[in-house]
């Protein structure tokens, strides 16, 4: 089975290692370059979209702002999964907001802003504070504003203005600001038959605005409400593959934020904490081959690493630890890979963070100790 990815970045790295022992086949289709590469090597294994398809029995995708012409051939390919509607809803604000009103699913007030008017109106109707998005582009807190007071409103707009301007088809949606007690996240995925199975739900901790830490929590009344929130997402869109639906949590009551059609950052702790991981799951969906199981298998947590090319050796020497680099040039603030830390119970993960914490630094890996000395003061 070949497998053909659009998007040639750590997520096509991922999917190609868990694919490999499965006898999937996967390349990669970089959107820029039309090149098609081999995803872990990036060795150039030819050029144009239309050659990548011919040679693939199934194409997918590993993000969503992939460009509309693009996603139309290979919808007309019949190949495609989970669907290229999945995908254009991914990454538009507009469109996800609507599917989550047709799915019935609990998200917070917004109003479409394209002209003054509309600001004016979003005001009024969604009242403040409120949180201003872009709806196209927008990621790790880039693309967004939040407007406090009515005497803001003046300081704010032309930022706003500006950014509606950027192209034809850019929009800002205007939401309620939720005060939540918490960020979790739920990776599902969806047969080609229908069958849904989802992994625990994830509590995410992000630092100006990038994930920093996600960890696998047990939490049977969120976990039911998330699961039927995914179920009826996915059973909208028939959707096939891994889905990843980010949520607010308040005081017990779970708000859907986004939806990521895709594989996703908070789910990596899937790689070491659950019987099969999402990427592998992601292509027994789309391949029409079995699910894999989605149970915990021993509590896991996943720490971002954020523009650091190297690590002390010192985490090595855990062997909680499990490194997992993606293959980028350092660049500040980017993604450059993960460490998944496991342990026998929460308790025994609290001190390897804490362990964890001691090695790298504080000030590149924020999340790590707090989260660590909170996890040792609680439950799950």
């Amino acid at each position: 089975m070949h497998v053909l990815v659009l998007g040639a970045g750590q997520l096509a790295r991922m999917m190609s290692l868990a694919g490999a022992p499965l006898n999937i086949q996967i390349s990669a289709f970089d959107v820029t370059s039309e090149n098609i590469v081999h995803p872990l090597t990036q060795a150039l294994l030819g050029h144009g979209l239309d050659n990548a398809i011919e040679q693939a029995d199934v194409i997918t995708a590993e993000f969503e702002h992939i460009p509309h012409d693009i996603l139309d051939i290979c919808e007309a390919s019949g190949k495609f999964l989970p669907s290229t509607e999945a995908i254009k809803i991914g990454g538009d604000r507009r469109l996800e907001k609507a599917l989550l009103d047709k799915s019935g699913v609990a998200n917070a007030k917004y109003h479409v802003i394209n002209t003054k008017d509309d600001f004016t109106k979003a005001i009024e109707l969604v009242g403040l504070p409120m949180v201003l998005k872009s709806t196209l582009g927008g990621y790790d807190g880039k693309g967004q504003w939040r407007l406090k007071s009515q005497s803001e409103a003046d300081s704010i707009w032309p930022e706003i203005e500006d950014c509606i301007a950027e192209s034809p088809n850019q929009a800002v949606v205007a939401e309620a600001f939720i005060p939540f007690d918490r960020e979790v996240s739920l990776v599902g995925v969806r047969s080609i038959d229908g069958t849904i199975s989802v992994y625990p739900l994830a509590e995410n901790i992000h630092t100006n605005g990038v994930l920093s830490l996600s960890a696998a929590i047990t939490d049977s009344a969120l976990q039911s409400q998330a699961k039927q929130m995914f179920t009826k997402v996915a059973e909208t869109l028939n959707y096939v593959g891994v889905l990843a639906l980010e949520f607010f949590d308040v005081s017990g009551q779970l708000l859907v934020n986004e939806i990521a059609p895709r594989v996703h950052n908070s789910g990596h702790w899937t790689q070491q904490g659950a019987e099969v991981c999402q990427f592998e799951n992601h292509l027994r969906a789309v391949c029409g081959l079995p699910l894999g199981g989605t149970n915990l298998i021993r509590p896991t947590a996943m720490v971002n690493i954020l523009g650091e090319d190297r690590l002390p050796t010192g985490v090595l020497k855990e062997q909680a630890c499990h490194i997992h680099w993606y293959g980028k040039d350092k660049r500040p603030g980017r993604k450059m890979g993960h460490i998944n830390v496991s342990a026998s119970s929460y308790f025994e993960l609290s001190e390897q963070l804490l362990i964890l914490s001691e090695i790298l630094d504080e000030a590149s890996f924020p999340a790590l100790k707090s989260y660590a000395i909170k996890l040792s003061h609680s439950d799950s």
